[in-house]
């Protein structure tokens, strides 16, 4: 069963504007963590917006939970959990009110929905008290989380929820999505951070409005196209301007420390090949201490290269 169907949604903020979503169609199937990939200005914000009904779409279709979002926008706010990018619960009520209004708000109880959020607001319930303008930014999310599913929403949508956030906070919210799932709620989750795309069931890679690839993490991974190496040596600006000049090479940009360097696969040429003329070329160029080694693309690279156009989606 899908729980979220999206057919050719295009929106544009204004005549004459390029669309914030461009023609986007997926579909979300019930119970599975479906990641929105992309960075600021992708569009994903957008599309939410849409979906929980908050904003029209100019054109196209979408359902969540069986409901038009257009048609049936009272239904789906009654069946949905949103959690906006910004914080946006009310800063002068405590951890405690704040969940109490929300559960009056769905017509429901704290009480009867506890088991949603049990595991998450016992590491609140400390600070119940405390105002939630005054939390951490790591409280504050979980508050924001718990406030999302006091109704028990069939779906729940997450707009960079982990944005700005600590990286053991983002562990611990990840593993609480996993806690979710299993009670069999739908998850949408945007981010911008690409090592968080491997949690998710199924993403899409969303740039400038559009969507770039859409498959598990495993399958865009294997889909990129060419043979990957990472370079390391002093001076990585230096190193990307000599390998720019290398007519053999797809691309390369920076990653971390090192260089990434796509070479477009050859059957005639072996890894230690590939390895070998990258090398010897920048030491023609004239560095030194130069290390080359053939590595599995992550969905960054994946990203990077359909970007560029320069490692288009196979299939």
């Amino acid at each position: 069963m899908q729980s979220v169907v999206v057919n050719g949604i295009t929106k544009a903020y204004g005549k004459g504007q390029l669309p914030a979503v461009d023609h986007i169609s997926f579909a979300v199937d019930k119970g599975e963590v479906f990641g929105l990939i992309g960075p600021d200005g992708a569009g994903k914000t957008t599309l939410f917006r849409i979906l929980t009904t908050l904003l029209l779409p100019d054109s196209g279709t979408a359902s969540v939970d069986g409901f038009d979002v257009v048609a049936d926008y009272r239904k789906i706010r009654n069946t949905v959990g949103y959690m906006p990018g910004r914080f946006s619960l009310y800063p002068d009520l405590s951890v405690e009110e704040n969940l109490a209004f929300f559960a009056t708000v769905f017509n429901t109880t704290v009480k009867e929905n506890d088991h949603l959020i049990r595991d998450i607001y016992v590491q609140l319930e400390p600070f119940r008290r405390r105002r939630a303008g005054k939390l951490s930014g790591g409280m504050k999310q979980k508050l924001a989380l718990c406030c999302a599913l006091i109704h028990k929403p069939a779906v729940l949508f997450l707009d960079e929820p982990t944005t700005g956030v600590d990286p053991v906070s983002r562990k611990e919210f990840w593993a609480m999505l996993g806690r979710l799932k299993e009670q069999g709620i739908t998850i949408i989750v945007s981010t911008p951070y690409m090592d968080e795309a491997v949690l998710c069931d199924r993403i899409a890679l969303l740039q400038a409005g559009s969507i770039l690839a859409m498959d598990t993490p495993a399958g865009i991974s294997a889909s990129y196209p060419h043979a990957l190496y990472a370079v390391r040596g002093a001076g990585t600006p230096a190193l990307l301007q000599a390998l720019s000049r290398d007519a053999r090479l797809q691309g390369s940009y920076a990653f971390g420390e090192a260089v990434h360097v796509a070479v477009k696969r050859d059957t005639a040429a072996t890894d230690d090949e590939n390895e070998a003329g990258i090398k010897a070329y920048l030491e023609k160029e004239g560095f030194k201490n130069i290390t080359v080694n053939r590595i599995s693309p992550e969905i960054e690279d994946c990203f990077i290269g359909l970007a560029t156009g320069s490692a288009p989606a196979s299939g």
